[in-house]
């Protein structure tokens, strides 16, 4: 299946699949109804048979009308990523009627073999409209593929070539009419075995990718790594891990964590995410829906975070700190504290006043000392700030 158009609409996916299948319920009903009144005509029950097979083509139709209808509606308080899924059950339910119809062509033609029924000579005529209501399924079925490979529609190419299993069966029919024509009846159940077979590996080729889109498979490794080049091309990305990927009805699913210099500020690394997803949504346009993680370090295989015991936050850090430091000189110029949460301690940047007369190195010991007993204290690290009391947290946290 080709990549989905880019610049088609989803409003504009969802007009072509219902025209192209309005046109396949015209198609089915006329051929089918053609089949069974030439049958009964010329008293072929396998004529007959064939255009009750087309019949049941009406009924995948109307299936794939109301998965599209349903599976095109958007996100809702219940389906928060799409009801994609609808158009993927319809697809696994179409694979398994081609599975059923592959069987029911090669057994039918098998039972007709053995019980030794005699079938009249159907005449040139009914052969040449066995053939023209095979070529017609023909055509609907090239037409349905082109659709299907321009939306990146699995459900419309398993529509598709339920239409295909037919004019196979007409093939085979036609096989049959021929060969009763000229006292070969054997030549309809090889045909129709061939047939089956072939009907029956397209059934299964679309239970087993539908199937894998129910479990969540991932995409091939190498668009994966595709994506990940894209996203490492970003300025300020420094790493790419837990890139994971699912498929949906055509669409793709993207969560990923990246990687950004721990020391930057939260807005600049939100956009360095976001640059990463307007990136990757251009390079990909299948992807509907992408979800990134922003870390200030490499965790890879570090597993579930929340599982995992974890660092206090400033609240508590900011009490601990004040009952180790508020005798302290430096506690008197503190203007500020920023937190930095790195390789599983607490790094501290106290933030004094520029015209402070407290050495940095010697007040960095000091504060280091007073706090050393905190198993989650890293270090402290000294910063000197312009006077502004605008930003003086002095009166509001307590300090000084």
């Amino acid at each position: 299946m080709q990549n989905t158009d880019p610049e088609i609409s989803h409003p504009q996916r969802t007009r072509e699949t219902r025209r192209i299948t309005v046109l396949a319920i015209w198609v089915d009903g006329i051929v089918g109804l053609v089949k069974v009144i030439t049958g009964v005509l010329v008293g072929s029950a396998a004529l007959v048979a064939d255009g009750i097979h087309s019949f049941s083509d009406l009924i995948t139709d109307g299936f794939v009308l109301a998965a599209t209808h349903y599976g095109s509606q958007g996100p809702d308080h219940d389906h928060p990523y799409g009801h994609g899924r609808i158009e993927t059950l319809a697809t696994l339910f179409l694979g398994s009627v081609l599975i059923f119809v592959a069987g029911a062509i090669a057994w039918s033609s098998v039972e007709r073999l053995f019980s030794g029924a005699q079938i009249p000579p159907p005449g040139l005529w009914a052969m040449l409209i066995a053939l023209a209501t095979l070529l017609a399924k023909e055509a609907l079925f090239q037409a349905t593929m082109r659709v299907a490979r321009r939306l990146g529609s699995k459900l419309l190419a398993a529509n598709a070539w339920h239409s295909r299993s037919d004019v196979l069966s007409t093939g085979v029919v036609l096989v049959g009419l021929v060969g009763t024509q000229f006292g070969h009846g054997w030549l309809d159940t090889v045909a129709a075995v061939i047939v089956g077979l072939l009907v029956g590996k397209v059934g299964w080729d679309l239970l087993w990718e539908s199937g894998r889109e129910l479990v969540d498979t991932a995409l091939p490794v190498t668009q994966q790594e595709a994506m990940r080049e894209v996203a490492l091309g970003v300025p300020g990305v420094e790493g790419i891990h837990d890139l994971r990927t699912r498929q949906s009805a055509g669409r793709t699913m993207l969560d990923l964590h990246v990687v950004v210099s721990p020391r930057i500020s939260v807005s600049e690394g939100h956009e360095i995410g976001n640059e990463v997803s307007r990136r990757l949504r251009q390079a990909f346009p299948e992807l509907t829906d992408l979800t990134f993680h922003i870390d200030p370090e490499d965790d890879a295989g570090a597993g579930d975070p929340s599982r995992l015991p974890g660092l206090p936050l400033r609240p508590e850090v900011e009490a601990a700190l004040t009952q180790r430091w508020s005798t302290l000189p430096a506690w008197l110029e503190l203007r500020d504290l920023e937190l930095h949460y790195l390789q599983g301690r607490v790094t501290v940047v106290a933030c004094l006043d520029e015209h402070s007369p407290l050495e940095s190195r010697q007040t960095a010991r000091r504060l280091e000392t007073a706090a050393a007993d905190l198993d989650w204290f890293s270090h402290v690290e000294i910063r000197r700030l312009a006077p502004d009391p605008s930003t003086d947290r002095r009166a509001s946290q307590g300090y000084g």
